[in-house]
């Protein structure tokens, strides 16, 4: 699975949110110059992150953007899926809408099953959680893994 540049550029501009929804609408000029993303691009991925739910946006000199809802209720995947589509996907398509003949059937279930534990884990962990500087213990567990940290 690869974190494309606009979903990493996302959850950083949504945790960077997360962090100051205390302060009111957020500048995407801050968002870019805290998290060193291009603003330009920035602007897009905002656009699509508004598209989905995930933030609210006000114009004007006090505007800005904000979480659309608490930090608590959007999840890593949330914003993956709002920028980039299906976490996991094979060509293009939806595991679960392929299908293999002979050798290759075992793969179907091998992508259904490496898309459940993508989506587990960006499902569980919330905004809120990133914020406050805490993964879920599963995930912390998956990542104090030594193996987790090594290049094959």
């Amino acid at each position: 699975m690869r974190i494309s540049a606009r979903a990493d550029y996302a959850v950083r501009a949504v945790l960077e949110l997360a962090v100051r929804q205390d302060d009111g609408p957020v500048k995407a000029e801050t968002l870019a110059a805290a998290q060193a993303i291009p603003h330009k691009f920035l602007e897009g991925i905002l656009g699509d992150l508004r598209r989905g739910g995930i933030v609210d946006s006000r114009r004007g000199g006090n505007g800005g953007y904000r979480l659309a809802r608490p930090a608590a209720e959007i999840t890593v995947a949330d914003v993956v899926r709002a920028v980039d589509g299906p976490i996991v996907s094979v060509r293009g398509e939806r595991p679960t809408t392929l299908a293999y003949t002979g050798p290759a059937e075992p793969l179907l279930p091998l992508w259904v099953a490496l898309r459940a534990n993508v989506r587990k884990v960006l499902e569980g962990v919330s905004f809120a959680d990133l914020a406050a500087g805490e993964l879920p213990e599963s995930v912390r567990g998956l990542a104090e893994e030594p193996a987790a940290w090594e290049n094959p």
